[in-house]
């Protein structure tokens, strides 16, 4: 048997002299009380853990009966066995009663040693069967949410921590999480509440599939082990190319049999498979849609120019935001626009709308001709689709600015620390609608205008004007620094919330 302490009850002191000798012969560990209360209060103490508890029915301050049902009443300890012994209440209904009333077993005097005995370790099979099954119900519960926790997390970063949350949770004591980056890095969370660091585990060679087995605390030395700790260490391998993930535990919080540790490093492997491939296809669309932007900025003497571009954060497909800048006859072409969509079919529909209004724009029409044009090409090309478009012409010499839009978010315009919005009108791309109107304006030296697409002051949850008043007040001061500027607009306005959507900013000087 496993080693048991046991709460003996009686105010006999000779009947509980018997009990206690024959329970510690047996090799039990033996906590005393003389009265229902006292027995009660003892239960109620933190470094008193009974596993059994054998309780006379006839006590000085309360009844037997009375205080098994205040033990099996309590969550604390309501599992905890009693049995009941009587010299006294002996026929059928006593027996009856208490047993009715929640003890596990009731033996009446005299009683014999072996008897006592065997009946102990009988209820404590029972209860300690009980235990593991409540212990693998509670784990089992516990890892379903980490699994959930896991899967939710959006980087690998934030995945580990919450395994090693949810480990920490199931196992309890010191929690190591390993896994490798899409790029080879590999991160242990660690500690509880985890941190997440670099570290790599001691190489062990470890085939696709599962495993559980014990290593020594010093290949483990990321935390500090409790003394004479062992350490299990449960790794997953899905495929063979693919680095294996590592949930290491206390050793001692193992029960054989129990396949939960084993079941947590497979959850946290697909879950990091997922994730890498998410980081992969994150990484090749954002290359795909930079390739698609343009590379470098002309060179325009008497203006300034920057530009910024930011993926949306949790989208892995490219999206349809574009700008083009360009020089055609001495003037500078600035376009800004947004496909309607986030797939690679809306980076194909950014890119040939961009190279056809490029094209239209090199023939020498004026911008309000090349946004009919290019709405004339996606009607007849692409006609599922739909793009919004500003773009104008810049004589760098005057200022002179002749400016057309289609459906576009409106330019904002910083002169003399006045800030306003441009009002050019006209319907978005794709649809059959008049002729977008040009609107013409000169732009002073030291005027700052500033093109940019929806991602940077929509919101799902907010008004449209709400984003466009914020972008006002950041834009009051532009500073020095053009490049600087467009930085701090992203880090203003979209820096503290998860991007849902792609960002792109143009912003241009006119210098004196």
């Amino acid at each position: 048997m496993t080693p048991a302490t046991v709460l003996v009850v009686d105010d006999s002191a000779t009947k509980r002299y018997l009990l206690v000798s024959w329970l510690t012969r047996a090799g039990f560990t033996i906590v005393e009380a003389e009265t229902g209360g006292e027995a009660l209060r003892k239960l109620a103490e933190d470094n008193i853990e009974a596993d059994l508890v054998v309780l006379d029915v006839r006590l000085p301050d309360m009844s037997g009966f009375e205080v098994c049902e205040r033990i099996k009443g309590d969550k604390r300890y309501g599992a905890l066995p009693v049995i009941h012994v009587s010299a006294h209440a002996v026929d059928v209904a006593d027996r009856a009663q208490g047993l009715n009333r929640g003890a596990d077993a009731y033996l009446v005097e005299p009683i014999e040693p072996d008897e006592l005995i065997a009946t102990a370790q009988a209820v404590l099979r029972y209860y300690r069967a009980r235990q593991r099954a409540e212990l693998l119900a509670e784990r089992m519960v516990r890892l379903a949410e980490t699994t959930l926790a896991i899967n939710s997390a959006s980087t690998l970063p934030a995945l580990l921590e919450a395994a090693a949350a949810g480990a920490t949770a199931i196992f309890g004591g010191p929690v190591v999480v390993v896994a490798e980056t899409s790029e080879g890095e590999s991160l242990a969370a660690a500690g509880s509440p985890s941190a997440v660091r670099k570290w790599t585990v001691p190489g062990h060679n470890v085939a696709v599939g599962s495993l559980v087995r014990t290593d020594d605390v010093a290949d483990w030395n990321v935390v500090a082990w409790p003394d004479g700790e062992s350490v299990a260490v449960a790794a997953a391998r899905l495929r063979i190319d693919r680095p294996p993930v590592y949930v290491a535990v206390s050793g001692s919080s193992q029960t054989p049999g129990f396949p939960v540790l084993r079941q947590l490093s497979q959850a946290v492997a697909a879950a990091v498979e997922a994730q890498r491939s998410f980081d992969e296809e994150h990484r090749i669309a954002v290359t795909l849609q930079r390739s698609l932007l343009q590379s470098k900025l002309p060179d325009v003497p008497g203006i300034e120019l920057a530009v910024r571009y930011e993926p949306a954060g949790a989208q892995t497909e490219v999206g349809g935001d574009f700008y083009e800048l360009t020089v055609l006859d001495g003037k500078l072409l600035v376009a800004i626009g947004d496909v309607a969509g986030h797939s690679l079919h809306a980076a194909t529909v950014m890119a040939e709308l961009r190279h056809a209004v490029r094209a239209y724009a090199v023939e020498g029409h004026p911008p309000g001709a090349v946004l009919e044009l290019a709405n004339r090409f996606m009607r007849t090309v692409l006609p599922a689709d739909s793009a919004t478009l500003c773009l104008f012409t810049l004589d760098p010499a005057t200022g002179r600015i002749r400016m057309a839009s289609a459906g576009h978010l409106p330019p904002l315009l910083h002169v003399d620390g006045e800030v306003s919005f441009l009002s050019p009108r006209g319907v978005l791309l794709g649809l059959d609608a008049p002729k977008r109107a040009e609107l013409e304006l000169e732009l002073p030296p030291g005027g700052t205008l500033v093109l940019y697409t929806d991602g940077l002051i929509e919101r799902r949850d907010v008004d449209i004007d709400e984003g466009l008043r914020a972008l006002a007040a950041c834009a009051a001061e532009v500073g020095p620094d053009l490049d600087a500027f467009c930085s701090r607009l992203l880090t203003s306005l979209a820096g503290s919330r998860e991007q849902a959507d792609d960002i792109a900013v143009v912003a241009l000087r006119r210098t004196a």
